[in-house]
């Protein structure tokens, strides 16, 4: 059940109109004007709420559960308790994510400049874009039509920033262009000095940090991750990525477009990374390496070398999924051995 303070419902909605909203096919109810009211979790759902499944795993809570409706995937509907209304989808988790969107929609800020933020007179802020308390912008900066800058965040000066974007309480963006429906999340740094030095005698001299951050359309940046700018080329993330909490992208990396990047991660300098990859949580990437499109790593792997398109790897140094598996098999047996022997 969702905390009223919090989420304000657009709802009820039909199971009618659950199942205009979604394609799905409504299965086990004859009264299609039943109001649903609002989302809950298998376990905890009530007669007035929707559900979903579409992992095994919870199927025991599926057989049990209390709900009003379901969306769920073919192969479970016989699994189904009595009474159970059905939405039947190929993807249920995904219509429930768009079903929530309609109960939940965004409800965008009022327009305006807080009295209490700092915005430098050459900055163009659009009429429709909200500047929230504390929230700092610079010289010659310029911020799109519905793009909204939370409390306490700061924009560098010249940084531009597309429609529709949002930056979180505490964030900082500097020497970056943004662009549309863009969410950093609170406590981002994007656009800070990169990681780069030279060595001699006298110990680390550091090096000019002379680029930008290029982060396109539709893009996610996770509370407290930083991205830090070139060198000379440009950082830049593709369109349509996702990037979780507490990911570190060094200088000059390249993230292509659709990737998911998830927390813990760290991406050293000057790597590349196809389209649609997905790297899992804790990985350390070293620099200077290319990652074909496609590809997937495994959790708490450690890459030091180039991927292949469409490669699974895991370990560290990371290899091949089967050859890591096969790793793994050889140390439970060499463990047992080891145990047999003592």
């Amino acid at each position: 059940m969702t905390d009223p303070r919090f989420f304000k419902s657009h709802g009820p909605f039909t199971l009618g109109e659950l199942s205009e909203m979604t394609g799905a096919e409504l299965v086990g109810a004859t009264d299609v004007d039943r109001p649903i009211s609002d989302l809950a979790a298998l376990d905890a759902a009530g007669p007035a709420d929707l559900s979903f499944l579409e992992n095994r795993r919870y199927i025991d809570g599926f057989r049990t559960c209390r709900a009003g409706a379901c969306l769920v995937a073919p192969e479970f509907v016989d699994q189904a308790p009595a009474g159970l209304a059905l939405l039947v989808t190929p993807r249920p988790r995904r219509n429930f994510a768009r079903i929530g969107h309609a109960f939940f929609p965004r409800v965008p800020a009022e327009p305006g400049i807080h009295p209490h933020a700092g915005v430098d007179p050459t900055a163009e802020i659009d009429p429709s874009a909200t500047i929230h308390a504390g929230a700092v912008v610079g010289r010659s900066a310029r911020i799109g039509a519905g793009t909204e800058i939370g409390p306490n965040a700061v924009i560098g000066d010249a940084v531009e920033i597309g429609e529709a974007t949002r930056i979180g309480a505490g964030a900082s963006v500097s020497h970056a262009r943004i662009g549309s429906r863009v969410f950093v999340y609170p406590g981002a740094r994007i656009g800070q000095p990169g990681f780069g030095f030279e060595m001699d005698r006298d110990g680390p001299f550091m090096v000019p940090q002379l680029g930008r951050v290029i982060i396109e359309d539709d893009v996610e940046v996770g509370a407290n991750t930083t991205i830090d700018r070139g060198s000379g080329p440009d950082t830049v993330i593709g369109r349509g990525t996702m990037i979780d909490n507490l990911v570190q992208i060094g200088h000059n990396v390249v993230v292509g477009s659709g990737c998911i990047i998830v927390a813990q991660v760290g991406i050293s300098g000057s790597t590349r990374l196809g389209n649609r990859v997905v790297v899992a949580g804790q990985v350390g990437i070293a620099g200077h390496i290319e990652i074909g499109d496609g590809v997937q790593i495994a959790a708490k792997s450690g890459v030091t070398r180039g991927i292949p398109a469409g490669a699974v790897v895991g370990g560290a140094p990371a290899v091949p999924a089967r050859e890591f598996r096969r790793q793994i098999a050889a140390l439970k047996r060499l463990g047992r051995r080891s145990e047999g022997e003592g």
